[in-house]
């Protein structure tokens, strides 16, 4: 019996689904992990807390749980908004309630987050975008490449006949033509759809490699930490792409902290995840994304009308910025096979990736 107990707290711990237990007077008794990861609490925070002090004020889960005690029967009510100061905004979940037998009036509450499926219905449509800069990015390199090579020949030559004050001004169409080149390089990116060498990668070798990168440049300000679960199976992927996808990840984040705060904070976590699932192009079938890969920074936020549009190109919150950097971002994600979404209020911001693992996978972690 005790070894039955034993796995089924088990259970409960790794179910991906937040799950609360409600007591008769709306105390918090039980959460597994998701919940807390959910909730943003601890279970021992939790249990000094009653369902009113975490729902909105006349939330309709308040109403769901007397209704099932009401009734002694299970329900289930869908779309419904629970955001608030504390869990944040867009938090619109699916909830099922149901009583826990042998306990009298303890509910136990299933949240099924509905914005991870819309997330991932908006990456399809980021994917488009991506194909969409293809063409553009042929055009660009024609019609644009070849005139600024000689426009900075013509500069290149005036620069030795001009007096030295002038040659301020040839120097600047100089990097000016430059740094357009650069742009249009970036852009070139999109239509190179050429195969490339694949290979089962550990992610976490990635994340240390861009971790000390970080640190001895952009991040070295910055505290960043690392949540990992050494037992991720490896991703079947290109890793120097995976290298510079999560470089610019952490490059944003450093960014977005204030470099006069003291408590400026990167998190990177791993995880893994079953049951997310999502019929990707070349499949049949539904692909498994279980590899989830978090940077959590504690900036100000994304401005919320931009983070529908934060994987599309030409968006961004930079002054300087090409809008270029995350719509790459989601084309190479989306090029492996996985999804990439966004979520942020202030003080917390969290790009999460979501990747397959590799199909030859025997066991063994590299």
């Amino acid at each position: 019996m005790q070894t039955a107990d034993r796995f089924s707290d088990q259970v409960f711990g790794v179910l991906p689904i937040p799950i609360i237990v409600v007591g008769a007077e709306g105390d918090i008794t039980e959460a597994n992990n998701a919940a807390e990861d959910f909730l943003q609490a601890s279970l021992p925070v939790l249990r000094r807390l009653n369902i009113n002090e975490i729902l909105p004020f006349g939330s309709p889960v308040l109403t769901l749980i007397e209704e099932v005690r009401r009734r002694s029967s299970s329900v289930s009510e869908y779309r419904v908004d629970i955001s608030s100061p504390r869990l944040g905004k867009d938090k619109i979940v699916d909830v099922f309630a149901t009583l826990l037998r042998d306990a009298d009036s303890t509910v136990v509450l299933m949240l099924q987050e509905r914005t991870s499926a819309e997330k991932m219905d908006r990456q399809l449509t980021h994917r488009g975008a991506a194909r969409s800069m293809t063409a553009l990015g042929a055009m660009l390199a024609h019609e644009i490449k070849n005139p600024l090579s000689g426009i900075r020949g013509a500069a290149q030559l005036l620069e030795s006949s001009v007096p030295d004050e002038d040659r301020v001004l040839t120097r600047l169409i100089c990097d000016e033509t430059d740094r357009i080149v650069k742009l249009v390089e970036r852009v070139e990116m999109f239509g190179d759809d050429r195969p490339e060498d694949r290979a089962p990668v550990n992610i976490h070798h990635v994340l240390d490699h861009v971790r000390r990168l970080a640190l001895s440049g952009f991040a070295r300000n910055v505290r960043v930490a690392e949540i990992y679960d050494p037992s991720l199976p490896p991703v079947y992927a290109v890793r120097d792409q995976l290298v510079q996808v999560f470089l610019n990840l952490l490059k944003n984040a450093a960014e977005a902290i204030n470099p006069d705060a003291e408590d400026g904070e990167i998190i990177i976590s791993t995880a893994f995840r079953p049951g997310i699932r999502l019929r990707n192009s070349g499949h049949t079938g539904r692909v498994a994304l279980p590899l989830e890969i978090c940077i959590r920074d504690n900036g100000p936020g994304v401005p919320s009308d931009l983070l529908p549009h934060l994987f599309d190109p030409f968006v961004t919150t930079k002054a300087q910025g090409s809008g270029l950097g995350l719509a790459l971002v989601a084309k190479v994600i989306g090029n492996h096979g996985g999804v990439i979404e966004c979520e942020s209020q202030p003080k917390r911001t969290i790009f999460r990736v979501l990747l397959p693992i590799h199909q030859g996978f025997d066991g063994r972690v590299l």
